[in-house]
């Protein structure tokens, strides 16, 4: 059972979903998983597919789409600020722990690719949060290098200082293809990511090929790994894609070595955006299912 929600952020409205188990009593405080999306994506694309899964197994699931995205309010669009996107996250555990069907005591967060280092980031400096499942995350300043487009990312000082002074003169927002074909400057470079955006487009006709230029310079100083010590309170699971081409399995291994409280690293033989689709999608949400069955409930 689905309802669209909302709730207020930072003077702004997120809008999602909130995924309830059809055989739900509405006595029934429920344990709950809040998700949103990664780099420049929409909640319309696959996130239904693993909300669905988790409420058969039990738990309430609260989708949304961060500012400046999909259906929540904020301009310019397409502003991707990490410090921003993790008070979404924390704006979204406040209203789940309002409402009379969800147990706030039992909380969990689910991130993929650039929003497993955002909820990553959110839990550790908010208690509330018992688990987190990071999927093919991007957890380090460092793993987010190797996603951008190498151009865009080791000549930065022309790229982002000629934007810095466009917006200081004429307050003008310039913007950055999130995908292109072989050879236009994008964010995310190559092929596969390429595929994948185009299957977002039709999955999602919201969303939108581009990002903020500014944008880039927020998250070139995003970095979670630098706090991951700190989140000692909620239990950390780190799925890992052996052939992701946006970093390494040994980077993220390092990342659960640091946490500050029980953490597990698993991994499997797929690429980056392998686990969005079958078999793989059932394999790693039956993981985090699991993750969350053993802290949650």
């Amino acid at each position: 059972m689905r309802t669209d929600i909302s709730f207020p952020s930072q003077g702004l409205t997120c809008r999602g979903w909130l995924y309830l188990p059809d055989d739900h009593d509405n006595g029934q405080a429920l344990p709950t998983i809040i998700m949103a999306h990664g780099f420049s994506d929409v909640k319309e694309h696959a996130l239904p597919e693993f909300a669905q899964k988790f409420n058969a197994a039990g738990f309430a699931a609260v989708v949304f789409d961060y500012r400046f995205y999909g259906d929540s309010d904020g301009e310019p669009r397409c502003q991707s600020f990490p410090l921003e996107m993790a008070d979404d996250f924390r704006n979204a555990i406040t209203w789940a722990c309002e409402q009379a069907n969800i147990d706030g005591a039992r909380i969990g967060l689910w991130g993929t690719s650039f929003a497993g280092g955002i909820v990553t980031y959110a839990a550790t400096f908010d208690k509330r949060v018992k688990a987190v499942v990071a999927q093919v995350p991007t957890i380090s300043n460092g793993l987010t290098r190797r996603a951008a487009d190498t151009e865009a990312w080791e000549r930065p000082e022309e790229f982002l200082l000629a934007d810095r002074l466009a917006r200081f003169r004429s307050g003008e927002v310039n913007y950055l293809k999130v995908v292109a074909p072989e050879g236009e400057p994008c964010f995310l470079a190559g092929k596969e990511a390429y595929d994948f955006f185009m299957e977002t487009k039709t999955a999602a006709p919201n969303w939108r090929n581009g990002v903020t230029v500014e944008s880039m310079e927020k998250i070139r100083q995003f970095d979670p790994l630098s706090q991951i010590g700190l989140m000692s309170h909620a239990a950390l699971l780190v799925i890992a894609a052996e052939h992701d081409t946006f970093k390494t399995v040994e980077s993220l291994e390092y990342a659960v070595d640091q946490a500050g409280g029980p953490a597990k690293l698993t991994k499997h033989p797929v690429g980056h955006f392998d686990v969005y689709k079958d078999p793989w999608l059932t394999i790693v949400v039956d993981e985090a299912i699991d993750w969350y069955n053993e802290y949650l409930v």
